[in-house]
C-alpha cells in the first residue's frame, strides 16, 4: 500500500518516521528542506505539490495546523482533489472544526475520494514512540482499509462515528486536557503559596482520584522550568477557538473552556505562545507572585 503524507511539523515528521519503519511506501510534501532530506535519507519519495503525492498515493494523510491549511492543501490549486484517484482515501489527522471536516468529505465524495477525519492526542513523545490516540469519522468499511496504517503511528486507534465525528471527539479532548492543566496550576499555585512543597504534594496526590495523564505528564515539567513545546499554546488556543465556535454553532455555552482559552490568549500576548500549553501555570504564576519548582 502506497501512503502519501503532507504537513510535516512537529508531530507529522515523527509520525512520518514510524510509517516508514512499519515498511510502508512513503511519499512525502514538504516546504523544509531539511526536511525533505532527513526523510528522503530513510526512504521517503518526494513530491513537489499535495497533487503529486496524492497522484502516487492510496491513502493520503495531512497533518496541517488549522482548517484553512487543510482546505488548501485538500482544495486549493495542485491540491490532493486533483491528483487523488477514485477509491482512495484522504485520512486528515488535522485538528479542525468538524463542519469543514464534513465539507472537505463532500467535496472529495464528488471525485469518487473517500474520506476519514482521524485527529490525535498525545503530542510530540507519542508521536516520536508510536503510542498516539487516534479519534477517526467516516465510514466502517473505509476505516477498516486503514486501520493498520493507523496502528504504525498509534496505540489507541477508535471509530467513533460518521465524518466530523472525529474531530468533535479531539475537540472534547482538548476541553478535558485544557481544564486539566488549569485545575493543575491552581492546586500547585496554593500548595507553593502555602509553603508546601509541590513536590511533595505531587507525590501525595498522584495515586488518588486526582492523578491523571496531565497531572504525570505536565507537573515534573513545570517543576523544572521545561516549557519546550510538546504541544504549544498557540496550538491549544486554535483549538478552543474551534471549541467554542461549534459549541455557539449548538447553542452550547462552555464557561470554564472560555475562562483557560483567555488566559491562554493572555499568555500568548505575552510572548508565550509557542510555549507548551503546561506553561499556562505561567499565567498564574504572574497573578501569585511565586513559582512553581523543585
Amino acid at each position: 500500500m502506497k501512503i502519501g503524507f503532507i504537513g510535516l511539523g512537529i508531530m507529522g515528521k515523527p509520525m512520518s518516521k514510524n510509517l516508514l519503519k512499519a515498511g510502508y511506501s512513503l511519499t512525502i510534501y514538504s516546504r523544509t528542506e531539511a526536511t525533505k532530506d532527513e526523510l528522503f535519507s530513510q526512504g521517503a519519495r518526494l513530491a513537489e505539490s499535495p497533487k503529486e503525492v496524492a497522484e502516487q498515493s492510496d491513502i493520503i494523510i495531512t497533518m496541517l495546523p488549522n482548517s484553512p491549511q487543510v482546505k488548501e492543501v485538500v482544495l486549493g490549486e495542485k491540491g490532493v482533489i486533483e491528483g487523488a484517484r477514485p477509491g482512495s482515501v484522504l485520512v486528515d489527522m488535522s485538528s479542525i472544526a468538524p463542519l469543514v471536516s464534513k465539507e472537505l468529505a463532500e467535496k472529495l465524495a464528488e471525485k469518487g475520494i473517500e474520506m476519514l477525519d482521524a485527529p490525535v492526542s498525545g503530542g510530540e513523545p507519542k508521536a516520536i514512540d508510536g503510542t498516539l490516540s487516534v479519534m477517526a469519522g467516516g465510514k466502517k468499511e473505509v476505516f477498516d482499509r486503514c486501520v493498520d496504517v493507523l496502528k504504525a503511528m498509534a496505540s489507541s486507534v477508535v471509530l467513533v462515528g460518521e465524518i466530523g465525528a472525529g474531530n468533535t471527539t479531539k475537540l472534547t479532548n482538548q476541553i478535558v486536557v485544557a481544564i486539566n492543566i488549569a485545575a493543575m496550576s491552581e492546586g500547585l499555585i496554593l500548595a507553593s503559596k502555602a509553603g508546601v512543597n509541590p513536590e511533595l504534594v505531587f507525590e501525595a496526590i498522584r495515586g488518588g482520584l486526582a492523578g491523571s495523564t496531565v497531572l504525570e505528564a505536565k507537573t515534573p515539567l513545570v517543576m523544572d522550568r521545561k516549557f519546550d513545546p510538546g504541544f504549544r499554546i498557540n496550538l491549544h488556543i486554535k483549538d478552543l477557538n474551534n471549541v467554542l465556535d461549534t459549541s455557539e454553532e449548538l447553542g452550547l455555552s462552555l464557561p470554564i473552556t472560555s475562562a483557560v482559552r483567555e488566559m491562554m490568549n493572555s499568555l500568548a500576548e505575552e510572548g508565550l505562545g509557542d510555549n507548551d500549553h503546561g506553561g499556562l501555570i505561567q499565567y498564574y504564576e504572574k497573578k501569585a507572585n511565586v513559582k512553581v519548582e523543585r
